[in-house]
């Protein structure tokens, strides 16, 4: 049974647009009913020329703070008046918290979340040394190059639609990192022993899946930050194909969990809360 709001109930929540997909209350509102904080997580949806507004407005404490998703990253880490050195690193950020001061806070726990996830479901992969594709430069993409890259990985190459945004992300990395255009493909992934889908869309049939997987080493772990579908027709492929397989709730929770700790002062409970968004996906525990 929920705790009931009143008037001294703290809020938190977590902004994107569209929302309405994230299972990011679910989780939270589970983690504050077993602790029996008097708190609640929303979902926001400003408009996307109103993202600096709504985050101004929640200057001075009122709302604790909030999870930040596509496609306000990069513009979080910009509004924010203080920045951890993890959302500095990323050049983006997913958590905002708004102390009673008014100033503004930025961090990343997407890199907490992206370790989490291939040390839960890929134990056997390790960064160092490795040749990592990520599809996407977006914030999510920033945030996973930034982590393996300091994890000791090889290399990270960027594939993306429009070169000049991924020659922008790759700047802040240095000569490990390379972008590729999407025709650039087969190129980038020859030889990777880590794909990350980090675009704000899976891709579309399995006969791109498929695309996709061509020219993997023979050992290679296969990851997917979206979760709808899951599994998605990527990581169907992959393991049709032998490859390990991470998906994207995993590395949602595992961000959570920092998350919950900044927001609420708390660790979270020990509650299967990946059941229970199984449950709401509609997909077999």
């Amino acid at each position: 049974m929920s705790t009931p709001i009143t008037g001294t109930t703290s809020v938190a929540g977590v902004v994107g647009a569209p929302i309405s997909h994230s299972l990011s209350p679910l989780i939270h509102n589970a983690w504050l009913a077993e602790r029996k904080i008097d708190a609640v997580y929303l979902a926001f949806s400003p408009t996307l020329r109103g993202f600096e507004r709504f985050i101004d407005g929640l200057r001075g404490g009122v709302v604790r703070g909030v999870n930040v998703t596509a496609p306000f990253k990069e513009r979080a880490l910009a509004i924010a008046d203080h920045r951890s050195q993890s959302s500095d690193r990323a050049g983006a950020a997913n958590l905002l918290l708004f102390p009673p001061n008014g100033q503004i806070f930025a961090d990343n726990t997407d890199g907490v979340g992206l370790a989490s996830a291939l040390a839960c479901q890929a134990p056997n992969f390790s960064s160092e040394g490795s040749t990592v594709v990520i599809l996407g430069a977006g914030g999510a993409a920033r945030g996973a190059a930034a982590t393996l890259l300091d994890a000791g990985a090889a290399e990270v190459r960027i594939v993306n639609r429009g070169l000049d945004r991924a020659r922008r992300l790759i700047e802040t990395f240095g000569s490990r990192a390379r972008c590729f255009t999407q025709s650039e493909m087969h190129e980038a992934l020859f030889g990777a022993n880590l794909l990350i889908n980090a675009a704000s869309t899976p891709p579309g049939d399995p006969g791109m899946s498929s695309d996709l997987l061509t020219g993997l080493a023979a050992w290679a772990t296969v990851m997917d930050m979206n979760y709808r579908p899951l599994p998605t027709p990527l990581l169907e492929e992959a393991a049709a194909r032998g490859y390990g397989v991470v998906d994207g709730l995993a590395m949602l929770i595992g961000q959570a969990e920092p998350s919950f700790r900044a927001l609420f002062g708390a660790a979270p409970p020990s509650i299967d809360v990946r059941s229970l968004a199984l449950a709401a996906l509609g997909a077999d525990v």
